[in-house]
C-alpha cells in the first residue's frame, strides 16, 4: 500500500519527522547504538518497513542517556536501552516499556587497560584514568566492580566520555582504561588488555543486557508494528543462533554487519560471542521477561539509588515490561 524504504542515519544527518499524508507512510525514528549484532544485517534492508509499515529511519546514539532524553521528548518511540538505564528511565517515570531482550552481555563489554598503564587487576585502577559513558550499561559494571572490589569512586577518576571520545583519547594517552563495548573495545584490544568483562560482574550480581523498549502509548496504538520488529529482529537473530560457525568474517551476513557498524569484519565475530542471544520463547519464559526480569530491573534500581544516580524505586518494575509484542510475533 504504501511505498517503504529504510534509511540508515546518525543523529547530525536526520532532519524533521515528515508529515504523514495519504500517499506516503509516514516516517519512524528507530534508535540503536550501531552495536555490531545480528539485527544490523537487516538495517539497509527494505524488512523492517514492510513489517512495520512505516518508513524507517535508524538513529545512532552514544549512550542509554542520550536515549533517554529522545524518548522523553516523543522524537524517538522505539530504541535500543541498556538494562542499567532502563532502570533509571523507569524509575524516573519516561512512559516506556521493555518489549524485548536485544543481547545478554558478556565480555562484548569489558575494561581495558591501556599497554603501559601499570593496570592488571581491579586494585590497579586506584589514582587511573577510566573513562565511561556515564549511564551506560559499561558504566553500571563499572561501579559494580569497583564497589565488589572495595574501591571507593574517588580512589581513581572516572572521565564520562561517549565510544568515539574514548577511542580519541585512548590513542592520544589521555585516559589509563576504558569500560567500552564494541566496535571501540577492539580497537582499544590493539593496544590494550582486557582486565574483565560484564560476564564476570554478572557473576557478581551486576547483570547487564541490551533490550527494545518501546513509547507506552505508541505501542497501543500500533501493535502491529511493534510485532512486526520483533519478527524481523527475531529473524535475524535466529539465523546467527541456529548457525554460529558460518558467520565467518567472510560471510555475507558479516560482511553486512561491518559495513553498517563500521567494526572490522575480521573482529565481528568474537564480538559476536561476547554476547547471548534469545529467541522469542525463551524471552517471554519465566526465566526473562516473563518472570525474572522485573525483580532484576528492582534490584538494578536500588543500586542505582544507593549510587545516587536516582532519586526513588518503583515498587514493582513489570509494569515497564511488555510481553505481547513477543507474543503476537510469536502468534499467540
Amino acid at each position: 500500500m504504501f511505498k517503504k524504504t529504510a534509511r540508515y542515519a546518525t543523529l547530525a544527518l536526520i532532519g524533521l519527522l515528515p508529515m504523514a499524508t495519504a500517499a506516503s507512510a509516514e516516517t519512524l525514528i528507530i534508535g540503536n547504538f550501531g552495536t555490531p549484532i545480528p539485527m544490523m544485517t537487516k538495517v539497509n534492508t527494505e524488512e523492517y518497513a514492510k513489517a512495520m509499515g512505516y518508513d524507517v529511519e535508524w538513529r545512532k546514539f552514544a549512550s542509554g542517556t542520550d536515549v533517554i532524553a529522545a524518548m522523553a521528548s516523543g522524537d524517538v518511540k522505539l530504541a535500543a536501552l541498556g538494562s542499567s538505564p532502563f532502570a533509571i528511565a523507569a524509575s524516573q517515570g519516561v512512559p516506556i516499556k521493555l518489549f524485548m531482550i536485544g543481547d545478554v552481555i558478556g565480555q562484548a563489554e569489558s575494561l581495558i587497560a591501556h599497554d603501559g598503564s601499570g593496570i592488571s587487576s581491579l586494585a590497579d585502577l586506584k589514582g587511573k584514568r577510566v573513562a565511561v559513558p556515564v549511564g551506560s550499561t559499561a558504566h553500571f559494571s563499572l561501579t559494580g566492580a569497583l564497589k565488589h572490589e572495595g574501591i571507593s569512586e574517588s580512589d581513581l577518576t572516572i572521565l564520562s566520555m561517549s565510544p568515539d571520545q574514548i577511542a580519541a583519547a585512548w590513542e592520544q594517552n589521555a585516559i589509563d582504561a576504558a569500560w567500552i563495548w564494541d566496535p571501540v573495545q577492539s580497537q582499544l584490544l590493539k593496544s590494550g588488555t582486557r582486565i574483565m568483562g560484564a560476564d564476570e560482574t554478572a557473576k557478581w550480581g551486576y547483570p547487564t543486557f541490551d533490550g527494545w523498549v518501546v513509547n507506552s502509548q505508541w505501542a497501543e496504538e500500533n501493535p502491529e508494528a511493534v510485532a512486526g520488529f520483533v519478527k524481523v529482529t527475531a529473524e535475524a537473530d535466529a539465523a546467527y543462533i541456529d548457525n554460529k560457525d558460518a558467520w565467518t568474517a567472510d560471510s555475507a551476513e558479516v560482511k553486512e554487519i561491518a559495513t553498517n557498524t563500521g567494526a572490522d569484519a575480521a573482529q565481528v565475530p568474537g564480538i559476536l560471542g561476547g554476547y547471548t542471544f534469545l529467541k522469542p520463547a525463551d524471552q517471554v519464559g519465566s526465566d526473562w521477561l516473563g518472570g525474572a526480569m522485573a525483580p532484576a530491573i528492582k534490584s538494578t534500581a536500588e543500586f542505582l539509588k544507593e549510587a545516587g544516580r536516582i532519586d526513588s524505586v518503583a515498587d514493582d518494575y513489570s509494569q515497564f515490561i511488555t510481553l505481547k509484542p513477543l507474543q503476537d510475533a510469536m502468534g499467540e
